[in-house]
């Protein structure tokens, strides 16, 4: 939708906010009322997923390397990472 502020929207920012949505959406009906609690790896994950409309990540298109992270998945496990704030 367009406005004052933004009359020339696209169809990818209405993309944006509809996979945006889509996440939040399955976050919430994933952890319930903890949803909140997962946001940090909904951003880590939009921000590190490949975007055709820029041939990259936004985290590398924006500071020209891939993101590392400080934790291996595989070996930590999802549970650790998202109860670690619990403790």
């Amino acid at each position: 939708m367009s406005n004052a502020y933004h009359p020339q929207t696209d169809g990818q920012s209405e993309s944006t906010n509809q996979t945006l949505e889509d996440m939040l959406r399955a976050c919430a009906i994933d952890f319930g009322k903890g949803w909140v609690n997962h946001l940090p790896l909904v951003e880590f994950s939009y921000n590190n997923s490949y975007h055709a409309s820029i041939k990259a990540a936004p985290f590398e298109a924006l500071y020209g390397r891939k993101c590392r992270s400080p934790v291996c998945w595989t070996e930590v496990g999802e549970a650790q990472i998202t109860n670690s704030r619990d403790h």
